[in-house]
């Protein structure tokens, strides 16, 4: 069942990823374009700094799933190599079940500030786009993450399970 789980997870932080990658392309362009257009013709892209927002909270909330998979967050694991097998995979398991809790946590409260976004009308300062399906889509990209630190506190503790003695 992990093995599915792991497959799916892996597809789907796929997808997400391209979709963070994108949106890190697109604000690479638009920094050229910006750029170049207030330096060569000094006509610089209106509202650069609300899409450029925009576009890092859809690339990192997007991409946070596959670096997880990928190993790129930082991990503090001094203490946990001096410890014997069991305890390291105990220890994992409590730091994966507060991750997920905090993950768990950000999408229902993103979800949440979308609607009271959505129900204030709330916009980008100079472009005027509404900012409600922005949240809405930044809560999206944190369920991937969920999804991969369930599969790992679910890892964890079969390792716990497998080292009894």
């Amino acid at each position: 069942m992990l093995e599915k789980l792991e497959k799916f997870n892996q597809a789907v932080c796929s997808w997400f990823e391209l979709i963070g990658f994108a949106a890190l392309f697109a604000m690479v362009i638009l920094t050229c374009v910006d750029v170049l257009g207030a330096k060569l013709l000094r006509m610089p892209v209106f509202g650069a700094l609300d899409i450029m927002m925009l576009l890092q909270l859809i690339a990192m909330s997007f991409g946070v799933s596959m670096a997880l998979i990928a190993g790129r967050h930082v991990h503090v694991e001094f203490f946990v190599m001096l410890c014997p097998k069991r305890p390291q995979a105990l220890m994992e398991s409590v730091v994966r079940l507060i991750c997920l809790a905090l993950f768990i946590l950000i999408v229902w409260r993103l979800f949440v500030h979308g609607q009271h976004l959505a129900a204030g009308g709330e916009e980008s300062a100079t472009n005027k786009w509404p900012m409600a399906p922005f949240a809405y889509a930044a809560a999206v990209g944190m369920i991937p993450m969920c999804l991969v630190l369930l599969h790992q506190f679910l890892d964890s503790v079969l390792r716990v399970i497998k080292h009894e003695s």
